[in-house]
């Protein structure tokens, strides 16, 4: 069996090491244009804010353990073109700039995103950069060394986690963003506003609802971002506006969302026999409300990616959809979340209801016992949880994750407040504040006057 990978990052690795162990008589070929592979992009603010000193720690893969595994990886190649009716591609040496031809049996595409570059007046001025890989990670530290002003475009995780970043490094930064709050995609706004509050205590411009319209310059570097609202002085401007998969490649040749995401089946095959597709390339089924999502996940990547090797076969473990579920540290809050916001899932139509919790994680007689908030969203008429969203300044993050099995499973808020958890003082109470959460959004319970005289 020839099996061909294209890319190799999250999804990618997954695959090719999975596909290797289970079939050991495989030809596998890997096909990767950058001079790296397998770099977790989820750790630049760590390097960046100097948090992670040896960079190779962000790497958990390399060519010379593919090949210890059989495989032959490809480095600094670029396919051109695929021809999926004839199970063909081309492909082009970056290095020499040679041209050849390859086929395969199987094929996994799992050629990532790339960030969002508006097109705008200004852009290809010198210090506008761009944060997804190593390569980039390097350039942003380096010129971040001899700006004193830094400019963030886009308030999500990667955007955040810069902008904090920065800020402990000592610059004067300015975080714009076209919506009126930060990691709107994740939170609702009774989380977004303390931590917005924090970046203001600490100096950070937030230039919220504000639209870069351009950038201007002088000497061909970068000296200021222009938006719908003013204007921002800036020595350097990091892009963080989003990601687009990266799958030219096979337009017009498999099903894929309006912004082409691939569409893959519960087996994670696409509409083409023997084509794969896994990771940031890719849709993935969202739980919440049973439809095709793109959401850009490390975790969605290495589980597609890891499902893509068992099925490549014959269809033997089937994809449960995902939820979104994430997690964010910004200076002393651990914040997580998963599913949908309260108002992600109005704009999606449906009907729903929401409780929020503030209490103690564990008994006010230990010696701390700090407060944690949640938020559950849940349907009105069915009362099945659609989201959740916590923030502590003690980390229970974990517990999210919690909440992601009851959507996968389709539980109800009411049940969460009757799961059985432990309880031992040091970690919680003897409600959790799951079951908390639960027991609030629990409706009373209705007797008639006929059922009230008999008790």
């Amino acid at each position: 069996m020839k099996v061909v990978v294209i890319g190799c990052t999250h999804a990618g690795t997954a695959a090719i090491v999975n596909t290797a162990k289970l079939y050991p008589e495989a030809q596998i070929t890997v096909y990767e244009r950058n001079d790296n592979i397998s770099f977790l992009s989820c750790g630049i603010a760590l390097y960046v804010g100097g948090v992670v000193k040896d960079p190779q720690g962000l790497f958990y893969s390399s060519p010379e353990q593919l090949a210890d595994l059989g495989v032959n990886t490809k480095m600094r190649h670029e396919v051109t073109s695929i021809d999926t009716d004839n199970k063909k591609l081309t492909v082009r040496s970056l290095v020499t700039g040679e041209q050849f031809d390859d086929t395969y049996d199987k094929l996994i595409v799992t050629t990532g995103s790339w960030p969002i570059i508006p097109n705008i007046e200004g852009i290809k001025l010198d210090n506008i950069l761009l944060s997804k890989n190593y390569n980039h990670s390097n350039t942003i530290i380096e010129k971040a060394q001899h700006a004193k002003r830094i400019t963030v475009v886009g308030g999500g995780y990667i955007g955040v986690e810069l902008v904090e970043a920065f800020q402990m490094n000592g610059k004067e930064v300015t975080l714009i963003d076209s919506v009126d709050r930060i990691l709107n995609k994740y939170l609702d706004p009774e989380f977004t506003e303390p931590i917005q509050q924090s970046f203001t205590d600490k100096g950070i411009k937030l230039a919220l609802g504000e639209t870069v319209t351009s950038f201007e310059g002088v000497d061909g570097k970068v000296t200021k971002v222009i938006t719908t609202k003013g204007e921002h002085e800036a020595d350097l401007v990091i892009l963080c506006i989003g990601f687009r998969p990266n799958t030219e490649l096979l337009k017009g040749q498999v099903d894929m969302l309006p912004n082409g995401a691939i569409i893959v089946d519960s087996y994670m095959e696409t509409s083409k026999k023997d084509v794969f597709a896994a990771g940031d390339s890719c849709a993935i089924h969202y739980n919440p409300t049973g439809k095709h999502a793109y959401i850009p996940l490390a975790t969605n990547a290495v589980r597609m990616g890891t499902l893509v090797a068992r099925n490549l076969v014959n269809p033997t473990t089937r994809y449960l959809g995902t939820q979104g579920t994430s997690g964010i540290k910004i200076y002393e809050n651990n914040i997580a979340a998963t599913g949908m916001t309260e108002l992600a899932a109005k704009d999606e139509g449906l009907d729903v209801e929401t409780v929020t919790m503030t209490d103690h994680y564990r008994p006010e007689f230990m010696p701390t016992f700090d407060s944690v908030t949640l938020k559950v969203v849940f349907e009105k008429s069915t009362r099945r949880i659609v989201g959740a969203q916590l923030m502590s300044e003690v980390d229970l993050t974990q517990s999210i994750n919690t909440i992601s099995v009851c959507i996968q499973n389709r539980m109800t808020v009411d049940e969460l407040g009757f799961i059985d958890f432990f309880f031992q003082p040091h970690y919680n109470k003897p409600w959790n504040f799951l079951n908390t959460a639960g027991l609030q959004a629990l409706p009373p319970v209705a007797h008639t006057k006929k059922e009230m005289a008999t008790v």
